[in-house]
This record gives structure tokens, C-alpha cells and sequence, in this order.
């Protein structure tokens, strides 16, 4: 593999030393970008003046001993529905593609007043509802595991951009496993935080609720921890940040709740057998392990979803005239949603965190396999088949809208390759706050079961 792909901490630690510059390392990515990305279409927009002006920039502080942070002159890419001032964030939607914002979103200004540097926007699903990545603006991203089928979605673009050792770590949104599920089919780590640890300001609206939080793919749990520590911490302007952290956890042998499937839902074989080894290993490090049933109903996500991009297209109907066909669909649901069936939902989430409350009183973490299916063809929006089973639209995703529903953290960690060489993921989550001790965890359980390597582009066909 290019030496482009090093993790955060490596790159910290050259920049530290004075090994590598930010200038170096910018242009490293944005070559390496113009030579590969076309057959992977993981860019739908580069800064390469501004980052290169910025790279200047974060070389001359470190010469001058006043780097803002470790990550001072790293390149990182963005999710194109996270704004960034003077950048496109399309959405990916026609609608929106000439819209530039004139602020940072929170995150970005965390990551900008770090030093860290924006090299581009990566792409996504129309309004990020849907977990394949295409869009009629953009077109198709795929996997650098295998150019035939998809990264994921909706942070496709962003996954692939990391997977493909554009950049070292890229930050997107997750509402319904939209960060978890992309890393964990491009064999990556995939970190969503509770709601309210990283505030957000001065970004789309909130169409999917509290339900979307901002996170991050990266190559290991350790780089995972480092944009945590730039990026959490409260802002009155966002109230859900202001809600305290869980305690850390008092014992050292976790109480770990393992479901292998939700209901009769199809789960790939090699998927299940992967994370049931994954639950042995787990098992073998002295952890109390319990399999067991679940009691989450997921279809209240769905019908607040569709109601958000209802109420969206009410606000902008310009928009609906360049929607796509799946956005409109959804849009026409979300309409003969009344506001008593959206209160209802409301309240029906509001019991599941309840519930979610009181299971993870008993229980520090729960496990589950990431996402029901390896990747499937590009183009195609949801395989249709898992297990030799008919699969709906959902039915790939449904290990990972109850952590959101939630509101709880979660994290993907590669855990092997199935015999056609695609990764595979486990998903830990764990309560409330509980942040900290979920990547502690994880940071140390990663140890012993080392990522996979990136993918050879450069090899492929």
C-alpha cells in the first residue's frame, strides 16, 4: 500500500518530529486523489488552494514551536452535508448545488481551530436518507475493496476516501448507521458519539431529529480517540451538549449482552460467524458474555425520517422538482403522517430510551454484528437477497437505527475478511454517556484483533 496511508497518530507524531510537513502531506494526498479517485468518485468537491494555503500556514506555526494541536496540518475530509464556509454542501441534491456556506459548521471550526485541514467534501446519498451512495448530481461512489459494489451509505464517500488512503481519517453524520455501517464495509473504525457530546450549530436542518449525530471513520480506535478529544465537549448554543458524561465503568470484567439477529431478520452466515467468534474472543479475555433476543422496534425511525424530508420539501419546494425519485417517495409517506402519529412516535421513542436506560443498568455493552450483509452492487441501493433470504430496503441496516433511536454511543471495528475478501464488522454500544469507557474498550480489545490492511488500489482491476 502508498505510504499515504498512515493513521492520525502516525502522522502526528512525523509532523511532531519534523519528519513530515503539512505541505508534503497535502500535496501526497491531493496526487494521490487525482490519480485514483475517478474510479472511485469518493470526492465531490477539493479545496486544493485553501488546503495547500493552509498547510503553508500550520508548517509555519510548528517551526515557530506554536502548533495548535497534535493533528496541526493533517488533511482530513468532510460528508457533504456538513457545512464548511466557501466549500459546496450539496446534500447531494440537485436543489442545492450551488449553495455555499458562509460558516463552519461546529464540528469543522473544533476541527479548523485544531489545525486540522479540510481537503474536501465527500459524497453522499440525496439528503444522506438512504445506505448506498449515489446521487443524480454526483453519481455512484464505490468500495476500494471492490470497485463492482458499495461502500455503504450514507458516509460512502467518506469511507471510501479513508479506505482508499486519501486522507487519514474522514467525519461524516450518523442517523441511522451512517458512519457504522460504511466502515464496517470498508474495513474501517466507525465512531458515533452520544447525543449531545459534539455539539453541532450552523448546519442543515434536523430532519432526522436527535437521531443524526456527527462522528468519524478512521483506520484505528486510537485516531478515534484523538478527534474525540478535539471535538467533544459542550456549547450553550447546543443544549444537548450540556448533559453530564456516565461515570467510567468500576469492574474490569464488562457484563456484554451479544445479540446475533433481531427477530427472524436475515443475518449473512459469514457475518455470524465472524462476530460469534468475535463474542468467543471476547469471552476469552474474561468478559461475562450473554446471548440473547431484543426487544427494539425500529419502524417510529422510519416514519419520523419521512416526515422530516416531508416538512423539508413543504419549506423549499423548489426542491422537490429536482429531487430524486426515492427522496419524492419518501416524501409522499412523511405526508400522510398526521401530528398526532408523529407524537406518537415521539413518545414511543421516548419509552425505547427508557428501555435502553434500564438495559444498560444491567449490562455495560452490547454486541452486535455492524451491518446483516457484505457489500453489494454499487448501483443498487439495498440487496435484495441475505442468507439466500428475500432482504428489504432495511433490512441490512437494522443492527444499527436502535443506537440512534437511543441516543446512545456506538462504535464498528473490523473484525475479519469473509472469504471473498470483503471486512466484516462488530458493533459495540454501549449506555448513555458512556463514551469514554465504550473507546477505552475498544482501544483495548483492537489491540489484540489488528485491523485489516487497506486495499491495494493501485492492484486493482
Amino acid at each position: 500500500m502508498s505510504d499515504a496511508a498512515e493513521t492520525l497518530e502516525e502522522l502526528a507524531a512525523e509532523l511532531g518530529d519534523g519528519r513530515m510537513t503539512s505541505v508534503k502531506l497535502v500535496e501526497r494526498s491531493l496526487e494521490r486523489v487525482a490519480r485514483l479517485d475517478a474510479r472511485l468518485n469518493s470526492f465531490v468537491a477539493l479545496d486544493e488552494e485553501g488546503a495547500s494555503a493552509a498547510a503553508k500556514e500550520s508548517d509555519a506555526r510548528r517551526e515557530s514551536g506554536e502548533a495548535k494541536s497534535g493533528l496541526d496540518g493533517v488533511p482530513i475530509s468532510i460528508k457533504d452535508n456538513v457545512h464548511v464556509a466557501g466549500l459546496p454542501s450539496t446534500w447531494g441534491s440537485r436543489a442545492l448545488a450551488s449553495f455555499k456556506p458562509a460558516r463552519d459548521e461546529l464540528p469543522v471550526a473544533r476541527l479548523r481551530g485544531a489545525g486540522a485541514i479540510v481537503l474536501g467534501k465527500t459524497n453522499v446519498p440525496e439528503f444522506t436518507l438512504e445506505g448506498y451512495t449515489r446521487n443524480e448530481l454526483f453519481g455512484v461512489t464505490r468500495n476500494p475493496w471492490n470497485l463492482d459494489l458499495t461502500p455503504g451509505g450514507s458516509t460512502g464517500g467518506g469511507a471510501a476516501s479513508v479506505a482508499a488512503g486519501f486522507v487519514p481519517a474522514a467525519i461524516g453524520t450518523d442517523g441511522g448507521g451512517s458512519i457504522r455501517r460504511p466502515a464496517c464495509h470498508t474495513g474501517l473504525v466507525g465512531f458515533k458519539p452520544s447525543i449531545g457530546r459534539w455539539p453541532r450549530i450552523d448546519g442543515f436542518p434536523a430532519i432526522l431529529t436527535d437521531f443524526e449525530t456527527v462522528g468519524t471513520l478512521t483506520r484505528t480506535v486510537a485516531d478515534a480517540l484523538l478527534l474525540d478529544a478535539l471535538m467533544k465537549g459542550s456549547d450553550s448554543r447546543d443544549r444537548r451538549s450540556l448533559s453530564a458524561s456516565a461515570p467510567p465503568w468500576p469492574n474490569k470484567r464488562l457484563r456484554i449482552l451479544y445479540v446475533a439477529q433481531f427477530g427472524a431478520a436475515p443475518v449473512d452466515p459469514e457475518v455470524d460467524a465472524h462476530v460469534a467468534a468475535f463474542a468467543g474472543r471476547l469471552a476469552g479475555e474474561g468478559h461475562e458474555v450473554h446471548k440473547s433476543g431484543v426487544f427494539f422496534d425500529l419502524d417510529d425511525a422510519a416514519r419520523i425520517w419521512h416526515a422530516g424530508i416531508a416538512w423539508l420539501l413543504r419549506e423549499n419546494p423548489a426542491y422537490e422538482d429536482q429531487a430524486g425519485v426515492s427522496v419524492r417517495a419518501m416524501a409522499a409517506d412523511g405526508r400522510k403522517i398526521t401530528g398526532a402519529d408523529y407524537v406518537g412516535a415521539l413518545e414511543r421513542v421516548s419509552a425505547l430510551r427508557r428501555l435502553c436506560a434500564e438495559l444498560f443498568e444491567r449490562v455495560n455493552l452490547v454486541l452486535t454484528p455492524t451491518a446483516a450483509a457484505l457489500p453489494w452492487a454499487a448501483e443498487t441501493p439495498y440487496p435484495d437477497r441475505i442468507a439466500d433470504r428475500p432482504a428489504g430496503p432495511r433490512d441490512h441496516a437494522i443492527f444499527t437505527g436502535w443506537v440512534n433511536i437511543s441516543g446512545v454511543p456506538a462504535i464498528s471495528l473490523p473484525i475479519g475478511v469473509s472469504d471473498s475478501g470483503l471486512p466484516i464488522g462488530a458493533q459495540l454500544s454501549a449506555g448513555f454517556g458512556g463514551d469514554d469507557s465504550l473507546l477505552a474498550f475498544a482501544r483495548k480489545i483492537s489491540r489484540v484483533i489488528p485491523p485489516p490492511p487497506l486495499p491495494r488500489l493501485e492492484a486493482s482491476p
